[in-house]
């Protein structure tokens, strides 16, 4: 639950992974063998690490990507050394870059001898290679006057960061805004920097800054680079001075930018910012947290239990909102329903009305006829419960094939009586039962993989904080969905801060103690306000959280229940605060991609694909072409380029899909001027 924090002097941090998706046309063409002899570029990204967070940040956005990267460790003393031949070589189309762009912790790092900077400077003169110092000081070096007079060194929380027109018009021309830098916590310094006005351009010594990130200089007039381009020697070098890890937001943002500007926009990869929402439970009435109980009744109140509390639904008037919501964020959520809750109000039932009424302004997906648990039989005569077993035999005992095959038949039926346009492909279970559930039931109930054969199921939602990969189960591929901490037994933000308090307080501050119990996964945090707590300190994290997966190229759903948008409709201040922080910094051209289940499941899968095969394909440029091939045999590889080329779908100014090759080289050609 705590941001993590980045510092000039501190050397922390951890590689990301990824994620990816969709498809792209091409022309199949001659092999490149008969072109003229043409410098290539393999379009691998070169990265040398000293172990500190920025390095480890941006090949973590590699990852991301998708973009096939070799790392060099300094502090490897069997790492290879960086000569001409490791760098460059000659093919049988003639001179061939090994790497189209290399990242190096600063631009004169220790650990590398000066024979090794001076062949990486021959390999970026001699091929136009793209050189990025992950974080260093301004100095002449590197194109920048010192941070003084004007300038600024010290803490840079809570600054904007401004995208020059140079940025918009190139590698940032996805943002629209003010980049504003975080500031989570005002007692603690999150991220330092330098800021610093460039040298004059020199046109007779061939040198140049172009400032494509600025920041203004506190107490100064002038804005200081951030992030900038140094032209000098025949070399592009991008300069960054301000520290940052993979986790931080105002990184995140940019990150994609630095990837654009290395590899000129040509790189293996895709990369989409996902935003999907699920609401569960619609139809049905969720049971209401107890606040003097500290329990949820028929949940986990003791046998007996003097707690009783109201059910929450939403209303006709419910929907009203939320469709009043969409249209104001021109936002789409999907509805996880279950039919019986619709049957059990009876035919009258305003809600259902309502829904019908506007169920074209919904996505729909099945989530079972009633919520039945789809696991092992349970036992609720001890808290935790425990799955039921056989008295003789000690089996577990499973809720048999045909009584899951009919929960999901039963809702398939009743949303094609009632109208409501559904993918019988898709389900969500109720509480992705049926699927292991630690530490109750380790393994899936054997009989769902033959019920969802049996009811043509191909992609189930799964809960990522469980299982954060997808998987096969029987016919389907899962699809991890994020849960938002709102929680599903609340309607008022007084009601959640309760619980919050409950679960996230210690014992001496009058919570279960469950954070203490759990020190590895939970942190104690303070007794929120009943008053404040949710506005002031629930939903900025929530949003933030959410974010976090909006700009790590995640297309795993997020999820709220219908109690959520009942009554005081909490579920609002995070969602519109997610979009709204979105919209304020990214321009039109990059929004966020919303994605159905099954279609979510296809971007899972094409991104663990070409993880798999990434190493086993040939891709470079060449005469303005790019050339791929497969040579063991066939991959699909996701193409990132420069908009005009003819090739897959455009967002945030570039355009980018998926390619089917296989072993005879594949050509997509540049627009003019890209190499």
């Amino acid at each position: 639950m705590n941001p993590r924090y980045s510092h000039a002097r501190r050397r922390l941090g951890g590689l990301a992974t990824a994620i990816v998706l969709v498809a792209g046309t091409g022309v199949v063409s001659a092999s490149p063998a008969a072109a003229a002899p043409a410098p290539r570029v393999d379009l691998r990204v070169l990265v040398v690490s000293d172990g500190g967070p920025e390095v480890a940040a941006i090949a973590g956005e590699l990852a991301t990507e998708g973009v096939p990267y070799t790392e060099v460790d300094l502090s490897d003393p069997g790492r290879p050394l960086i000569t001409d031949a490791f760098l460059s070589d000659v093919a049988s189309t003639g001179p061939r870059a090994k790497f189209e762009s290399v990242v190096l912790p600063n631009e004169a790092p220790g650990g590398l001898a000066a024979d090794e900077l001076a062949a990486l400077a021959r390999l970026e003169q001699t091929f136009g290679i793209g050189q990025v110092d992950a974080y260093t000081w301004p100095h002449p070096a590197v194109g920048l006057n010192y941070a003084q007079d004007p300038g600024y060194v010290g803490v840079l929380d809570g600054m904007a960061a401004t995208v020059s027109a140079d940025g918009l018009n190139g590698a940032f021309g996805y943002l629209n805004g003010p980049v504003p830098i975080d500031d989570y916590d005002p007692g603690v310094s999150e991220v330092y920097g330098y800021l610093a006005v460039p040298l004059p351009d020199d046109p007779a010594a061939g040198t140049s800054f172009q400032t494509l990130v600025s920041v203004p200089i506190p107490g100064a007039s002038a804005a200081g680079s951030l992030v900038g381009a140094y032209s000098h020697d025949g070399r592009r070098e991008l300069v960054v001075t301000g520290a940052y890890n993979g986790g931080q937001a105002w990184f995140r943002v940019l990150a994609h930018g630095l990837v654009t500007w290395m590899t000129r926009g040509v790189h293996l990869g895709y990369d989409r910012n996902y935003f999907s929402v699920h609401v569960d439970d619609v139809f049905l009435p969720d049971s209401r947290w107890s606040v003097e109980g500290r329990c949820t009744p028929g949940d986990d109140c003791p046998p007996g239990s003097p707690y009783q509390t109201t059910d929450i639904r939403m209303t006709d008037a419910d929907v009203d909102t939320l469709v009043d919501w969409q249209l104001d964020y021109g936002f789409k959520v999907s509805l996880a329903f279950n039919g019986s809750g619709s049957d059990a109000a009876g035919t009258a039932d305003p809600l259902t009305a309502e829904l019908k009424k506007y169920k074209d302004k919904f996505l729909w997906v099945s989530h079972t006829f009633s919520h039945e648990f789809l696991g092992c039989i349970q036992d609720f005569t001890v808290v935790p419960w425990r799955c039921a077993t056989d008295p003789g035999t000690g089996a577990v005992q499973w809720l048999p094939q045909a009584e899951i095959a009919a929960q999901i038949s039963q809702n398939v039926t009743w949303a094609g009586k009632k109208g409501f346009a559904i993918d019988k492909s898709e389900l969500v279970t109720g509480e992705h039962s049926g699927l292991r559930v630690t530490p109750q039931q380790p393994v899936d109930n054997p009989n769902l993989a033959p019920a969802l054969q049996q009811a043509g199921v191909r992609s189930l939602a799964s809960d990522a904080s469980r299982e954060p990969a997808q998987r096969q189960v029987g016919p389907a591929l899962t699809v991890p969905r994020h849960p938002m901490n709102v929680f599903y037994n609340v309607a008022t933000a007084a009601e959640e801060v309760a619980e919050y308090n409950w679960i996230y307080n210690s014992v001496a501050d009058g919570g279960s103690g469950l954070c203490e119990q759990h020190p590895d996964t939970t942190t104690c945090i303070s007794p929120l306000d009943p008053a404040t707590g949710y506005s002031g300190y629930i939903v900025p994290l929530e949003v933030r959280i959410a974010l976090s997966h909006v700009l790590a190229n995640d297309p795993r759903p997020h999820y709220l229940h219908q109690s959520n948008f009942a009554e005081a409709g909490i579920a609002y201040p995070v969602l519109s605060g997610v979009l709204s922080a979105y919209r304020s910094v990214f321009a039109d051209n990059a929004p966020v991609v919303s994605l159905r289940l099954r279609d979510a499941a296809t971007a899972l899968q094409q991104s663990a694909a070409w993880s798999a095969a990434a190493d086993g394909v040939v891709a470079y440029v060449l005469n303005n072409a790019v050339w791929v091939s497969a040579p063991s045999g066939s991959a699909t590889v996701p193409i990132t380029a420069p908009a005009g080329t003819g090739f897959g779908k455009a967002y945030g100014g570039e355009v980018s899909g998926y390619r089917a090759v296989t072993a005879t080289p594949w050509k997509l050609s540049l627009p003019p001027g890209t190499y």
